[in-house]
This record gives C-alpha cells, sequence and structure tokens, in this order.
C-alpha cells in the first residue's frame, strides 16, 4: 500500500515510516496539515496515519473536512490524547481505528492490515487462490502447502495485485503503490520484481496485457 503519514513528532515519526517500509508499503511522510493536503492533491493513498495535534492545526479537523467532500480513504488516528471522549470523537468524525501513543509497533502493523482488509471487502486474512494458500496477516503463503519466501517488494507487489482481482494495473500504478515521491526507481524494476513472483509462483499467476499492465491470474 502508499500510505500517508501525518505526524510531526521526528522521532516517532521516522520509527513509523522504518517500521511501514519495512512491512513492505510505500510511505511519505509530512508534519503539518497544508502538506498533507498538497500531497493527497497529487497522489492516491490507500491509507492514512493522522496525527491530532499539529503545529498548523487539529488533526480531527482535518478528517472531518475529508469526509465531508466525501473523502473515503482509510484513518487511524495516532495520539497522545487517552481519553474515552478524545477517541469518541475521533471515531464520530470518520477514523476507522484510533491508537493511543506510546504504541508498540508490530501493533500498528496488525491495526494497518486491518482495516486494509476491512476496506477490501474481505476482512478474513486467510485467502486461497488456487495453488496458494494466503495468510495477510501473517504476510505469508505457501503454494501447494510448501512455503514461498517473499521479499516485502515481492509481498507489496502480490498483495497490490491480490486487491484487485481480475483488475489490470498498469506499470505507473504499482510504482505509486510501492514507492514514496522521493524514491529513485528504475526503469524495469517493476519488471524484475514480475518475473521473480513468476518464478516462485507460477508462470500463469500474473498476467500481462503488453503496453498496458499485469493483473492477477485465474484461480
Amino acid at each position: 500500500m502508499r500510505i500517508l503519514l501525518i505526524e510531526d513528532d521526528t522521532v516517532l515519526g521516522a520509527a513509523v515510516r522504518d517500521q511501514i517500509v519495512g512491512d513492505g508499503h510505500s510511505v511519505d511522510w509530512v508534519t503539518r496539515l497544508d502538506a498533507a493536503g498538497d500531497a493527497m492533491a497529487v497522489a492516491g493513498y490507500d491509507l492514512l496515519l493522522l496525527d491530532l495535534m499539529l503545529p498548523d492545526g487539529r488533526g480531527i479537523g482535518f478528517l472531518k473536512t475529508l469526509r465531508q467532500r466525501g473523502d473515503v480513504s482509510p484513518v487511524i488516528i495516532l495520539t497522545a490524547l487517552d481519553q474515552v471522549s478524545d477517541r469518541i470523537e475521533g471515531l464520530n468524525a470518520g477514523a476507522d481505528d484510533y491508537l493511543v501513543k506510546p504504541f508498540d509497533l508490530a501493533e500498528l502493523s496488525a491495526r494497518i492490515g486491518s482495516v486494509a482488509r476491512r476496506y477490501s471487502g474481505n476482512p478474513n486474512p486467510i485467502i486461497n487462490h488456487g495453488a496458494l494458500d494466503i495468510d495477510l496477516a501473517a504476510r505469508s503463503l505457501r503454494r501447494d502447502g510448501k512455503v514461498v519466501p517473499l521479499t516485502a517488494r515481492e509481498w507489496a507487489l502480490f498483495e497490490a495485485l491480490l486487491g484487485r482481482p481480475g483488475q489490470l494495473l498498469s506499470k505507473a500504478q504499482l510504482e505509486e503503490k510501492l514507492y514514496a515521491f522521493d524514491a529513485e526507481i528504475e526503469s524495469n524494476t517493476i519488471e524484475v520484481h514480475v518475473s521473480r513472483l513468476r518464478k516462485k509462483l507460477g508462470a500463469a499467476m500474473i498476467e500481462t496485457e503488453r503496453g498496458l499492465g499485469y493483473r492477477l491470474g485465474a484461480a
């Protein structure tokens, strides 16, 4: 997924960014609400991580504005505000989850996965696709019962295709999901990852429409 992190604490922000990147997601990190608005104007995000107390305003107001204009992007609030009334306000404003600082980074990863699965329409972390048994929560898969190790980037690419069954995803769309704004991307990076996935999962598992993009093969 491509995730927008809105957090002005540089120590926490760096830790969260590194955790998410380690999970195979791409992250754009901003420290102000105006910068978040600018980022969302030029890129599509699969999920937002939103602090509530930022230098140029409260995250609650930002969230309410998003929902009022019809933006349904998943949002997880990350905040030190731990009163029940704060949680109620955040959830009522349209947040999908609410995580109080300090929090365990592994728990954050689990909550990101849980929210993403709900939005995909399948909250079940276990998926069967042909010869593949996929555990989204554990980020693992088996082919014909045998464990298939994937790198973080390979998993992110496979998960992007898995989340859009039957849908063609262009190279640009896949790059947007896998890499942040400032990432340096080789021209053949996606092709390399697709080739490696085919060797591990079977050539028919990823279909190519030449010049257009890739889709997950039929089960």
